[in-house]
């Protein structure tokens, strides 16, 4: 059985910064590319970043990109999505999801077929 389980979301003021863990267990976690999906109340999906199995590719969305830092342990099954500067717009649920790292860096909801069951990140301003 698959387990993705997120952490370390939590409540944090405009220009602070927050480290959110994934770790995961039932697959063979350098074999799956890991991706962060967010999720803002009435908005739909959206990627943030991804990084392949080796860890070797990541990939941003816009707002992402020099603020946020994925990264994975393969020896700890964990993957991390380091957040810096944070905004009140970036108030959502972040997921984490895996797939298959043969398909490459997925950067939509869509491509991803495992998922953890979210948490919350609240940005004050």
């Amino acid at each position: 059985q698959v387990q993705l389980v997120e952490s370390g979301g939590g409540l944090v003021q405009a220009g602070g910064s927050l480290k959110l863990s994934c770790t995961t267990s039932g697959l063979t976690f350098s074999s799956y590319t890991m991706g962060w999906i967010r999720q803002a109340p009435g908005k739909e999906r959206e990627f943030v970043a991804a990084i392949r199995g080796d860890g070797r590719t990541t990939r941003y969305k816009d707002f992402a990109e020099g603020r946020f830092t994925v990264s994975r342990d393969n020896a700890k099954n964990t993957a991390y999505l380091e957040m810096g500067n944070l905004r009140p717009e970036d108030t959502a649920v972040y997921y984490c999801a895996a797939h298959d790292t043969a398909i490459g860096v997925g950067t939509h909801s869509r491509e991803y077929d495992y998922w953890g069951q979210g948490t919350q990140v609240t940005v004050a301003s």
